[in-house]
């Protein structure tokens, strides 16, 4: 049986090769994945590596959880299985709200909890204005 192990605190530079390269020796992978950011294609900084045997995997935990690679402490532990919403097909993201509506949702709740606008104080009249009131007013 294969069991999934979850590395996290990868460097930034770990490619996959290197990630098999580093967990190998401790018996045969099924698998190996770096996760990736999809714009840049750089490393999130942790992975998976699915060993087709259990003991194999228990080994490569005990010996890489808080090995020091390229200046960074590993994190190692058994992976989680994937969340519900995941399994159904439904990405994380698809349930997030939209940039754009999430803007439009803020901008809608400011306006919603805005005061009343006050009513606009008159403006004084210049000096020549009130002098030119007055001696219509005489007149």
């Amino acid at each position: 049986m294969s069991k999934r192990i979850y590395v996290g605190n990868l460097p930034w530079s770990v490619t996959k090769e290197r990630f098999e390269e580093l967990f190998s020796p401790f018996g045969e992978i099924e698998e190996a994945l770096v996760v990736a950011n999809k714009y840049t294609g750089r490393s999130r900084g942790f992975g998976f590596v699915t060993y087709k045997n259990d003991a194999d995997a228990d080994k490569a935990m005990e010996e890489m959880n808080e090995k020091e690679v390229e200046g960074r402490r590993l994190v190692v532990k058994v992976a989680r299985p994937p969340r519900e919403d995941q399994e159904e097909g439904q990405a994380e993201e698809e349930q997030k709200p939209k940039p754009k509506e999430k803007l439009a949702e803020e901008k809608k709740k400011e306006t919603e909890e805005k005061p009343a606008k006050k009513p606009k104080k008159e403006k004084k009249q210049e000096p020549a204005e009130e002098k030119k009131k007055e001696t219509e007013e005489k007149q």
